[in-house]
């Protein structure tokens, strides 16, 4: 990609009311559009960055027998009449009538539109267990949408469903979907816990979200420092510095962290209400059960930025950049223009830019977007490349072979 026909441009300061690094970074770097609050245009860049996530996430999905599909956005009301929740959870949907006076609301989760599914297609024993997920738009009437896109009305979220003829299959289903989401946010670079939580207007059992350990964070967790013991501030009951409940021997730390999944075991609350049953291999009638996964996408995107920037710009690691490599063309760097060829026909992704400014705006450019590696063709380089990777301050020439051998490591 060329740099001078990417849209948008740079922005050399951030807007009035962003507060939090996310939102300031995002805008000046191109990344992100606010429409209104809590609504965000994904622009080119963000997109890219985006759809990476989205690859890693639908890896290990897949890895743990999940099936992709897509559902509607517009649900009936009659749909979640049926577990209660048209009135339970009336204050985070966006419910409406249409011309003939018919009620609906905007998807903020799927768990009655997969039990619909469900009890159309699943009859016996023999069609579970069953995984579907799908990566979809999710409204919710946040009262005060802030923190840039960490907390929106409208995101992109991955939610994963899983249904089971037993407690103990969903259960065990449940902890290899736990550790899927470990690896997935492994692989995505964060520094995070596993907390459990309150299932809120999902279910009344004890649930676990993912929390990213930042400053920038609005929940406050509690973990300890030497088991995998943790709890969110609704249900902690203990004290910051004490010792343990269940290792005993570690101490509770207080941190504030940014929620990127969580997941939540449903049992049969929701086969029971919408009559979702199964025969099992007596021909008995038994109630499905039943869980659900989420991991908000989007939320994900400004996470990565709240924990790994400077006072430059973005670090993002190369696993989900935009780009592979940011080659800047100077004065004097006539095979620039070569050299941005050749690495695409190696496979290696590219923004070049060859624009017509200064080099201090380049290379002020080439930080706030922050692509892993910047490579500088110019005079003083001669035949050589110059190398820099964006999170460390030294540089090296090289040959077009050696930085190709660096890239594909």
């Amino acid at each position: 990609m060329k740099q001078s026909e990417l849209f948008p441009k740079t922005l050399k300061t951030a807007p009035k009311d962003a507060e939090s690094i996310n939102h300031q970074l995002l805008v000046r770097g191109g990344f992100i559009d606010q429409l209104m609050a809590g609504s965000w245009t994904l622009l080119p860049l963000g997109f890219r960055v985006v759809q990476k996530i989205i690859g890693i996430v639908r890896e290990e999905m897949n890895a743990v027998g999940g099936q992709e599909m897509l559902m509607p956005l517009m649900h009936p009301k009659a749909i979640w009449n049926e577990t209660g929740r048209w009135d339970k959870a009336r204050e985070v949907m966006y419910q409406f009538k249409d011309t003939r006076d018919k009620e609906f609301a905007l998807s903020f989760t799927h768990e009655e539109i997969v039990m619909d599914l469900i009890r159309k297609t699943v009859k016996s024993y023999q069609d579970l267990p069953l995984s579907v997920y799908h990566f979809s738009t999710k409204f919710r009437n946040e009262p005060r949408p802030r923190s840039g896109i960490l907390r929106g009305r409208e995101f992109l979220m991955k939610d994963l469903y899983s249904a089971h003829t037993t407690e103990a299959d969903m259960a065990d289903y449940y902890e290899k979907v736990k550790k899927a989401y470990i690896r997935v946010f492994d692989r995505l670079g964060f520094n995070f816990r596993v907390i459990e939580a309150s299932g809120g207007v999902f279910t009344d059992k004890v649930t676990h979200e993912f929390q990213v350990l930042s400053d920038g964070g609005e929940d406050t967790v509690y973990y300890c420092d030497q088991c995998d013991f943790g709890q969110n501030k609704e249900i902690f009951t203990g004290k910051k510095d004490g010792k343990c409940p269940s290792c005993k021997k570690g101490k509770i730390v207080e941190a504030k962290a940014i929620e990127v999944g969580n997941i939540f075991p449903l049992g049969t609350w929701y086969s029971e209400r919408m009559r979702v049953y199964y025969a099992d291999e007596k021909g008995m009638k038994k109630p499905v059960w039943f869980a659900s996964y989420g991991i908000g996408i989007t939320r994900i995107l400004g996470s990565l930025v709240e924990v790994s920037h400077d006072d430059k710009g973005i670090i993002w690691s190369p696993q989900i950049a935009p780009f592979a490599v940011h080659l800047i063309e100077l004065p004097g760097g006539d095979k620039a223009e070569t050299i941005y060829k050749k690495l695409q026909e190696e496979g290696i992704e590219v923004l070049f830019d060859d624009r017509a400014v200064s080099a201090g705006e380049k290379f002020g450019d080439a930080d706030l977007i922050g692509i892993p590696v910047r490579l500088v063709v110019s005079a003083k380089t001669g035949d050589r490349i110059e190398y820099k990777e964006r999170n460390k301050a030294d540089s090296k020439l090289l040959s077009f072979d050696e930085v190709v051998l660096l890239l594909k490591k």
